[in-house]
């Protein structure tokens, strides 16, 4: 009886102890319960941590929010059922910089660079002229084109717009010649271009027009943009052999024009000065000064 008693002693403490291990949580279930709970709980919710146990020993690793956030942790494995021991090797995640110095106001746009203009010389402007070949009522043709220098600089706003000696063009807008016994002799210009810094711009001025008629009458107008700003052809003149007069110029350029020969033709020497009044604006680009 006592060898049956002792056995049966025995074989209870064995099925105790067995019953007892299986009622030990196992390592996964162990870290998974730390790590649910961690995520649950408002301190250590958010916070990169990983849980791993051994033999019911608990390590904890990676980043919490704050040091109380990485105490609750410690607390919540050390209150894990099951678990024997905590390695806390978590790091405190560094809080963005309060005493950072505030970051340096931008610097002020630049200015707005302004935009060169145009220059535009206006309608109205005298042109002032030397041309560069003789021009005559009885040589001359109509539609032919003649050529010729500014004789005086042309200024916008105080800049430079049109430099003297640009290069311009025109063209006979009527050549007539005089006949021996009636008739008058007539001869109209014009420009049609200027030449500047490599750039040749169209322009459209009055019609300087000259006429001689019989017996020492002459006549010499500007008309098609303004006769009062233009110029009349100087030192056209009737009478004998060699007689003239000098230049009659509007906006008092005073310079000296062509001359009238014996047979009562419009002659314009080369090198005549004659001035034209635009009749439309002229628009340059902005200057290169």
């Amino acid at each position: 009886m006592r060898r049956n008693m002792a056995i049966s002693i025995v074989l209870l403490s064995l099925a105790v102890g067995l019953t007892a291990c299986s009622r030990h949580p196992s390592d996964e279930t162990i870290a998974k319960d730390i790590q649910d709970k961690a995520a649950a709980d408002p301190d250590t919710a958010g916070s990169q941590v990983n849980v791993a146990a051994k033999d019911g020993k608990v390590s904890l690793s990676g980043k919490v929010k704050s040091p109380a956030a990485q105490k609750k942790l410690e607390q919540i494995a050390h209150e894990e059922p099951g678990a024997t021991d905590v390695d806390d090797q978590t790091m405190v995640e560094s809080e963005p910089m309060a005493m950072e110095q505030a970051a340096p106001e931008p610097a002020p746009p630049p200015p707005p660079v302004e935009k060169p203009q145009p220059r535009v010389v206006p309608a109205g402007t005298v042109l002032t002229i030397k041309t560069g070949e003789s021009l005559s009522s009885k040589t001359s043709q109509t539609g032919q084109t003649f050529t010729g220098t500014l004789a005086q600089p042309i200024s916008v706003h105080g800049k430079r717009a049109l430099p003297a000696g640009a290069t311009v063009s025109g063209t006979v807008i009527t050549a007539k010649a005089k006949g021996k016994v009636k008739g008058e002799g007539q001869l109209s210009l014009a420009l049609t271009s200027i030449s500047v810094e490599g750039h040749t711009y169209p322009i459209k001025s009055s019609v300087l027009d000259s006429t001689v008629k019989g017996k020492g009458k002459r006549t010499a107008v500007a008309t098609g943009g303004g006769a009062a700003g233009g110029a009349l052809i100087g030192g056209i003149a009737g009478g004998g052999k060699g007689a003239g007069i000098g230049a009659l110029v509007g906006a008092g350029a005073g310079l000296v024009g062509g001359t009238l020969t014996g047979n009562k033709q419009v002659e314009i020497p080369a090198e005549s000065a004659l001035s034209f009044t635009l009749a439309e604006p002229l628009t340059l680009p902005p200057s290169s000064e």
